[in-house]
């Protein structure tokens, strides 16, 4: 099949895609966009949101739909690196054997990863970056497609571990998740207080959008394309000539390279979800608030002023 075959074929799964994940989600529209999108591109991400929001329906729901194993682990202070990764044990014929954790699956959702102390955040990262995970000096590759879903609450700050800027770059997406409106809210009571309970059908297989996420790369991308996308990231530096207004006020630090890598691929993935064979600058600007929002930091003027990272990100447009 031609790639211009199989985007064609994307777009139609994809739209089949998007009403299976609606018979449980109401709402959160651009939220599944983004994530299937990170999906697709072969990113991770990170979704931030107060408690009760549905998060980790919402996960589940898209791994059921898109045929894929789906473990969730929660994040405590307690938790060990062998409690996520797994641990040899001795077995009846006092053998060593690795018995595998919950790491091991195609969509981890790791809830409240921010309540865990480094050391265990450290073990999950190795495991989003290299695809694989080393235990007692044994390597083993995961399952692909493989991708790491973390959950954060903005609200409670007490006892937590925030992710240093190095390992919050490893992420693709910062997701904020909002409140549902009233007609969506009213939805989701009506929904969740009855005994119907709707089936999600499979609609890919693993090998499907590992298939999917290889034509994707191979799309092509104007010159000018990735210049701007190169130039936006740039603009986030604020000793950068190039810096923004903004950026030189109210920004410490800005995004690194890895940044405008993400910012193409998620450009060619939001232009292969609306048809197109090459991504324009609507698709970068389209996909550029949720890949910035967690690469550049803020100083205590922005704090003090209430800037938000939108507005910074929005002025590079």
């Amino acid at each position: 099949m031609s790639d211009v075959a199989a985007i064609e074929q994307f777009v139609n799964k994809y739209k089949a895609l998007k009403q299976e994940i609606a018979k449980a989600i109401v709402g959160q529209d651009e939220v599944i966009n983004q994530i299937l999108i990170s999906i697709f591109s072969g990113g991770h991400s990170l979704l931030i949101g107060v408690p009760g929001l549905a998060k980790t329906l919402m996960v589940n729901t898209i791994a059921q739909a898109l045929g894929l194993d789906f473990k969730r682990i929660q994040f405590t202070p307690d938790l060990m690196p062998s409690d996520i990764l797994g641990s040899e044990i001795l077995d009846e014929d006092r053998h060593f054997k690795f018995v595998k954790g919950p790491i091991f699956g195609n969509i981890i959702l790791a809830d409240e990863i921010n309540r865990t102390p480094p050391k265990t955040q450290a073990a999950l990262l190795e495991a989003m970056q290299e695809r694989a995970v080393t235990v007692a000096g044994h390597h083993y590759k995961l399952d692909l497609p493989y991708f790491v879903l973390a959950t954060q609450n903005p609200i409670e700050q007490e006892g937590t571990y925030p992710l240093p800027e190095a390992q919050l770059d490893r992420f693709m997406f910062a997701i904020n998740l909002e409140y549902p409106s009233f007609e969506e809210e009213v939805e989701v009571v009506k929904a969740t207080t009855s005994n119907n309970k709707p089936a999600i059908n499979s609609l890919f297989t693993a090998s499907e959008i590992t298939t999917f996420q290889e034509v994707i790369r191979r799309i092509p991308v104007a010159d000018n394309v990735v210049e701007y996308a190169v130039k936006m990231v740039g603009k986030t530096r604020p000793n950068s000539n190039t810096a923004a207004d903004l950026v030189k006020q109210y920004i410490d630090w800005g995004a690194g390279p890895r940044a405008s890598q993400n910012l193409i691929l998620a450009a060619k993935t939001h232009a292969a979800i609306h048809g197109k064979f090459s991504p324009d600058i609507e698709n970068v600007q389209a996909v550029a608030h949720s890949i910035l929002r967690h690469r550049i930091i803020k100083n205590y003027k922005a704090e003090a002023e209430g800037v938000s990272e939108n507005e910074i990100i929005s002025s590079l447009f």
